[in-house]
């Protein structure tokens, strides 16, 4: 009896835990089963948690990065850049050496006989324009733009407008923000200097998705992809804002973020365009406000000095593509540097020759100028002088 006992409770165990099955009717082959919490989702991105599986596995993660924008793999940019046929100019450009005054000859018989007809003065910046080159027994001479020549002993290199850096036109709505690269640079695992490196490596110039912002020991990051993050001091970011600025009706404005060194174009309230620039830098600032274009000019000669020892007199032949806003400030194309995405300027806007040409073509007299500073830095009671 004693040995039944055992037998007789394992039966009864048994009983509880598995009971007979019941009579049940058969659910029609396409009645879909009741979500029971076993049903493991597909995976992939869900906006909204779902009610008929279970999101684990790969899911969280994948709906966590479609929140800021993130798609695997990446969506490409919606942008055409643009061409480098723009940058094509009718001007041969050289730089001479400004430590010392440039002697300018009325002919070129004077120039081989050294007869003096003009000095332009020493300073920081000299670049001239000339339209021939002749080589002699006596040496080289060039025909500049203003009809006079000079010394091939007073040029230090002759100069080629770049097409390095080319701003892109917007083919359809952006589904997240996006940047330049500014220096060579490798991207981290998380925000952080302390996070390892990905071994992925960006030069300069190249685009990125800014999908996110965070802040870790008081540096900015961008994310630029899934576990990918850049520093924000690398990244000049363009972040559309289809609102007009305040007084314009017009749906057509030129936008120029200060802090992020770029200019955004606007038409129809949507962004057509953007770009990397050149600002003006301490103390030679641009000025945030709101204005016209008054002028507008295919090649204008700039000049001028602000010290009062003139050393950082800068003189510049046949700057193209330029649109006058504030004052002495323009919009203009650049042929002497390829500084885009960091301020160096005199007070103007500089952009690259090919997106100066751009903008020309699109912009009219009266179109607004928006310039602003998000991190309100930049001063804006300063002066109404510029420079290029």
């Amino acid at each position: 009896m004693k040995r039944l006992l055992p037998v007789l409770s394992v039966l009864v165990i048994l009983t509880t835990l598995f009971p007979a099955p019941k009579s049940v009717t058969a659910a029609p082959p396409t009645s879909r089963p009741a979500f029971g919490g076993d049903v493991v989702c597909l995976p992939q991105a869900y906006v909204q948690q779902p009610a008929d599986c279970l999101p684990v596995g790969p899911s969280p993660h994948l709906s966590e990065l479609a929140r800021v924008g993130i798609t695997i793999p990446p969506q490409p940019f919606p942008v055409i850049r643009i061409p480098a046929e723009l940058a094509g100019v009718q001007y041969m450009y050289m730089r001479v050496y400004a430590h010392r005054p440039v002697s300018t000859y009325a002919s070129l018989d004077d120039a081989m006989v050294n007869n003096v007809s003009r000095s332009i003065p020493a300073g920081k910046m000299i670049y001239l324009s000339y339209s021939k080159r002749v080589e002699n027994s006596s040496g080289v001479y060039y025909l500049i733009q203003t009809g006079e020549w000079v010394s091939g002993d007073s040029v230090e290199t002759r100069v080629s407008p770049s097409t390095v850096f080319r701003g892109v036109q917007i083919t359809r709505p952006l589904h997240a923000s996006f940047g330049w690269v500014l220096d060579i640079t490798e991207s981290r695992q998380a925000p952080g200097f302390s996070s390892p490196t990905t071994g992925k490596k960006y030069g300069r110039f190249d685009m990125v998705w800014a999908y996110s912002i965070k802040t870790v020991d008081n540096v900015d990051w961008v994310q630029v992809g899934d576990n990918e993050w850049l520093e924000d001091r690398v990244v000049d970011r363009v972040t559309p804002n289809p609102t007009p600025p305040a007084g314009v009706t017009t749906g057509r404005w030129i936008e120029v973020n200060l802090a992020e060194q770029t200019l955004l174009v606007y038409d129809h309230s949507q962004l057509i365009f953007a770009t990397l620039v050149t600002s003006g830098s301490k103390p030679f600032y641009t000025r945030p406000g709101t204005f016209q274009i008054y002028k507008k000019l295919d090649v204008e000669q700039m000049s001028g000095t602000f010290e009062a020892d003139h050393s950082d007199y800068y003189y510049l032949e046949n700057v193209p593509w330029t649109m006058y806003f504030d004052e002495a400030r323009a919009l203009h194309g650049v042929y002497w540097h390829t500084l885009f995405g960091y301020v160096a300027s005199h007070g103007c806007v500089n952009l690259s020759i090919a997106d100066a040409k751009w903008l020309y073509d699109w912009a009219k007299l009266g179109d607004t100028v928006y310039v602003w500073d998000p991190t309100g830095k930049t001063p804006t009671d300063i002066p109404s002088a510029g420079g290029p």
